[in-house]
């Protein structure tokens, strides 16, 4: 049940964060590590559950043991996934930083090559209010300034709210999408980390009854 309940859960952390970062493939990579690591993990949990489900009920002590060892092992690999993720985590926040000048420099293109992605980029800043990725309406380059363009532009409802400032005598969306994306990974990896956590507490529940079990099952 366990199981059942970090992948279905996982699944939803997912999908919502693909909605949400369309516009940014290198940084939807990143914000979905996480995710599809519960994933993996919810999916290995539910098919040892069932493992040392069938384990106690045939009183096997084979399926009790295997059990105890592969629940073992996931927990060491969470708590080394946790460690790396600390030591690592300046590393983590370098490389996103470059991900989104890499990105700056696709919206600044006017070959038409990043067209596709400039039109999902578009799509993310009305859906979440926002404009450019670290400098605002400069990321957009000569793009921003063309007569057709309607970058960045606030809705007519919202021009007079704290979300827009006028620029080049247009009212446009005033903060940076870098922050908006930044604070979605965060707020996925409070999450993510709150889920891995209860389930490491989940999973050392499991080694203890499993190892009892199998002691008592030798003492008959």
């Amino acid at each position: 049940v366990c199981g059942c309940i970090i992948l279905g859960f996982s699944i939803w952390i997912r999908v919502s964060s693909v909605q949400q970062v369309n516009g940014c493939s290198h940084t939807s990579t990143i914000m979905l590590a996480g995710a599809n690591l519960l994933i993996a993990v919810g999916s290995i949990i539910m098919i040892l559950g069932f493992l040392g489900c069938c384990g106690a009920a045939k009183e096997s002590r084979c399926m009790l043991m295997l059990f105890f060892v592969a629940l073992l092992l996931i927990l060491i690999l969470q708590v080394t996934g946790g460690i790396l993720g600390a030591v690592y985590k300046s590393q983590v926040e370098a490389v996103f930083n470059i991900t989104l000048e890499n990105s700056v420099k696709q919206l600044q293109s006017t070959t038409g090559e990043y067209k596709e992605f400039q039109e999902e980029f578009q799509k993310l800043q009305q859906a979440s209010q926002c404009c450019g990725l670290l400098n605002g309406p400069k990321d957009w380059g000569e793009n921003f300034y063309k007569p057709s363009s309607n970058i960045c532009q606030c809705g007519l409802e919202e021009q007079s709210s704290d979300l827009c400032i006028q620029y080049n005598n247009k009212y446009i969306y005033k903060k940076p999408c870098g922050e908006v994306i930044l604070q979605q990974i965060k707020d996925s990896m409070v999450i993510i980390m709150g889920v891995a956590f209860g389930l490491a507490v989940v999973e050392i529940l499991g080694l203890v009854f499993s190892m009892s079990l199998y002691c008592q099952i030798g003492s008959k």
